[in-house]
């Protein structure tokens, strides 16, 4: 991105003009001389919400990882890519435009999982296309270092929240792809995603600058709010900005 068009999209979030440092690689640069940092224990899940699925706790804390379907667990990246494309698993498969499967480098180091896709994404195929991901390239994941996915990949007619049969049927996907990625980091946007992949009913803001950890390799996982409710509410901007930071430190230190 050049620099003018990255101003023009932090003045629409109301940040200060940031440059990374030093040169380009395919994971993001850490930024300089963090302040020292010690990791939090992960949070506690609060009761589920009634219908909503959750795994145990496994020792230290973590989730356990959610079992994934004998249907998936052996599909490579294309295999699943077709399965995704032509699946009736829900009612949703009936409204959608197309499938929205994910895109991103595949050696990506970062993991961006928003909540569903939105019109512009059910129109494209792609997440993350409308104005909601000019504000993710305007924080500093470019789409060329990160691999980005949704908890469905077919979107709720009107954008409404996805109800649990939804996200019980399409979370095997999800879990094949992270699977298949291996991400040192996940960073998770927005309240359904938070809450699904952390099978809690905790609110978002109570999940925000704290380390959380995600299957059986322990994935360290951030959570902040989704692009497109920033653009609904700019006053949480900064603290979206924050959680970057945050990630970014977390990364940094393995």
């Amino acid at each position: 991105m050049n620099s003018g068009l990255r101003k023009e999209y932090l003045a629409a979030l109301g940040l200060e003009t940031w440059t990374l440092r030093g040169a380009a690689t395919t994971a993001l640069e850490p930024v300089a001389s963090p302040a020292p940092f010690n990791e939090p224990a992960p949070v506690v899940a609060a009761a589920p919400h009634p219908g909503l699925q959750r795994t145990e706790e496994a020792p230290g804390g973590m989730a356990a990882p959610r079992e994934t379907a004998p249907r998936e667990a052996a599909y490579d990246w294309p295999q699943l890519r077709a399965r995704v494309a032509a699946c009736t698993r829900c009612g949703l498969s009936a409204t959608r435009t197309q499938t929205v499967f994910g895109v991103g480098n595949l050696q990506a180091e970062w993991l961006v999982v928003g909540e569903a896709p939105g019109a512009e994404e059910d129109r494209q195929g792609e997440p993350f296309v409308g104005r909601a991901g000019q504000l993710l390239n305007a924080i500093g994941l470019k789409r060329e270092q990160v691999y980005i996915a949704n908890v469905l990949k077919c979107r709720p007619p009107q954008n409404r929240d996805p109800v649990p049969a939804e996200t019980t049927e399409c979370l095997p996907y999800l879990d094949r792809q992270i699977a298949l990625l291996k991400p040192r980091i996940m960073l998770v946007v927005g309240r359904i995603a938070a809450q699904n992949l952390l099978r809690t009913d905790t609110k978002l803001g109570s999940l925000r600058q704290r380390v959380h950890r995600f299957g059986a390799a322990g994935v360290p996982l951030v959570v902040t709010y989704h692009p497109a409710y920033l653009l609904r509410s700019p006053a949480e901007k900064r603290k979206a900005w924050e959680d970057l930071k945050f990630a970014r430190e977390v990364f940094a230190r393995g």
